[in-house]
């Protein structure tokens, strides 16, 4: 498969926007349908500048995943729904930990594919909150990699 990892920046929001609404749709079928909404402004004005960004590109140059890192911790990771199950998560992640010294992330409890993915790639729970970074109750494993 011919893919690129690289650094994006506000030029993408767009993309990314889409990419993370289409994802979590597809994945986090515990959410009601206006929290969605009411999280995308956030994610698409906020949370993607917080972040350090890598986008996975396929071979003609189309966004089909992407990670955001700060200080170590994976705050997020997103791959299109119809790519899932082809690495890209996978090797978003072993960038992130390569390059930007990724050792924590947190996950919904109540998103079992996330969950098993991480533990997978040797994450190990170490806490868990009842409520979401949002203080809604969704409640977030905290993993750290271990090694």
């Amino acid at each position: 498969m011919n893919f690129t990892i690289a650094p994006v920046g506000a030029e993408h929001f767009d993309r990314l926007a889409d990419l993370w609404e289409a994802s979590v749709r597809a994945t986090h079928d515990f959410l009601p349908e206006g929290y969605v909404e009411r999280l995308r402004p956030l994610v698409r004005e906020q949370y993607l500048g917080f972040v350090q960004l890598r986008a996975w590109r396929d071979g003609a140059g189309r966004i089909q995943g992407f990670a955001g890192v700060h200080e170590g911790k994976l705050e997020m990771l997103f791959v299109e729904p119809g790519c899932r199950g082809q690495g890209i998560g996978k090797a978003l992640l072993a960038q992130t930990i390569d390059e930007l010294g990724v050792r924590e992330v947190d996950v919904n409890e109540q998103n079992p594919q996330a969950v098993g993915f991480y533990l997978k790639q040797g994450f190990v729970q170490v806490g868990r909150s009842e409520v979401d970074g949002q203080g809604d109750p969704y409640p977030l494993l905290h993993l750290k990699l271990e090694g």
